[in-house]
């Protein structure tokens, strides 16, 4: 009975890894044979490093491809199989777990009590129902207000460690020349570079309670910015989770962004300017009916897009966030509203496509004419660019991801960034936050 557990912990380098600081890390009681992952690409193959899996780990913890799990299950007399995903639909959470009970071991889900950390500064999170509702550009928001009133207020980002993991424990970004430092991929800059526009400072990485720290030393107030539909990595005094009403029933149907729903404390249904009204309904019906204690703002996602009047009548392509066309399952976002706005003509794509950027298609069928801004790595970068400039019909590119495109890739036509806020007319969330003390 005192034999430690051997566990295998599945994700994709983001809430994988916290939970393996927070829970298991060393923690005697249990052995990690390795972590899986599948989601993002080239992350298999690589190790946990010994430096941040602690002392007992002397060689690292190695992550291997997830494809492989029945295999790792049954040669190592696994005990327990730990879902640690940030964006899944119910049917393949059972899935997974059916997986891992039919080779005999337990399977796990870690709830915040065991995964979450304490900060010493007050602290407000942003998370969502699903990736792509707005977590961002309601974080900016929040994150503006807060320093407009007199307070340092420091964001720190859910994980994107896609590069060497012991380099990148913790992360701090304020300056362009940072986000070069750490040789970002076009998902990590979409994420950071938005705050360094606007003189803000973020942190990012893989040991989150080492990060923890280094913010609390030069801000007033923490706002966790999360990523995909993941519960926050901290304990919160206020819970905002944004909704998607251009997705109704997301906000129940996926994990854990359920979660989310469930311990908002203030609910924000965003896009409500570009969304059906009656799916608006459904989504507030959806979130009184699991949490009717917290409080439901609905408001408005401004698209605008450079050069729109130049624009109409022009053929163009439009290029996405990446992750919110790919795992969110979206068929299109900011760039096909701002260019349906502006009159434009819609090339597709898809034909001019190559290497990575052509099998994400092939995965996604659900994509349509869009480009996605796929860029996990300096070579599926080199494909986006190839795919841009191959197609030589265009008039121009619309850019709709959070980035300045530009800055990263050589783009050999016209192209016209797409911006998009949070607008709340009746300022209900500002004055939530000044109640609540954030102010």
């Amino acid at each position: 009975m005192n034999a430690k557990r051997k566990a295998v912990i599945i994700g994709a380098a983001g809430r994988d890894f916290h939970n393996f600081n927070t829970f298991f890390r060393d923690n005697p009681a249990f052995e990690v044979v390795c972590f899986t992952a599948e989601q993002i690409p080239g992350i298999a193959g690589r190790k946990y490093p010994a430096v941040l899996a602690g002392s007992l780990y002397p060689n690292g913890i190695p992550i291997a491809e997830e494809k492989d799990l029945e295999k790792i299950l049954m040669d190592n007399n696994v005990d327990i199989g730990i879902l640690s995903y940030s964006d899944l639909p119910y049917k393949t959470v059972g899935n997974i777990s059916a997986r891992i009970n039919a080779c005999g071991a337990d399977f796990w889900l870690l709830g915040p009590e065991k995964t979450q950390i304490k900060s010493s500064k007050p602290l407000l999170a942003v998370c969502a129902v699903r990736t792509g509702c707005g977590k961002s550009q309601t974080s900016k928001y929040i994150s503006g207000l807060i320093n407009d009133a007199g307070k340092r207020c420091v964001a720190i980002r859910h994980p994107m460690p896609y590069g060497d993991l012991a380099k990148q424990a913790v992360q701090r970004f304020a300056t362009y020349e940072d986000l070069d430092k750490h040789e970002c991929t076009i998902e990590e800059m979409e994420e950071y570079e938005p705050y360094v526009e606007k003189g803000l400072v973020i942190y990012a990485g893989v040991d989150y309670g080492a990060i923890l720290k280094e913010a609390e030393k030069e801000s007033d107030v923490i706002l966790w910015d999360g990523g995909n539909n993941d519960m926050s990595f901290y304990k919160t005094d206020l819970l905002i989770t944004v909704a998607d009403p251009h997705r109704p029933g997301d906000e129940t149907g996926y994990y854990p962004g359920e979660v989310n729903t469930r311990m908002a404390d203030v609910i924000v249904i965003n896009k409500v300017d570009s969304a059906n009204p009656e799916d608006v309904r459904k989504v507030e019906e959806n979130c009184r009916r699991v949490n009717p204690r917290a409080t439901i703002l609905k408001v408005d996602s401004r698209v605008s897009v450079e050069n729109e009047k130049g624009l109409k009548g022009k053929r163009v392509i439009v290029v996405e966030d990446g992750p919110t066309l790919t795992h969110g399952g979206m068929k299109y976002g900011a760039g096909i509203v701002a260019a349906n706005k502006a009159g434009a003509i819609v090339v597709d794509a898809r034909p001019y496509a190559v290497g990575s950027i052509k099998a994400t298609y092939a995965k996604f069928s659900h994509l349509d004419r869009i480009l996605p801004a796929m860029g996990y790595g300096r070579q599926q970068m080199k494909e986006l660019e190839q795919t841009i400039n191959a197609a030589q019909d265009v008039d121009a590119v619309i850019i709709g991801t959070p980035i300045d495109l530009g800055r990263h890739i050589k783009i050999d036509k016209p192209a016209y960034r797409v911006t998009y806020e949070y607008v709340d007319e009746d300022d209900a969330l500002k004055n939530i936050l000044k109640e609540k003390g954030f102010l």
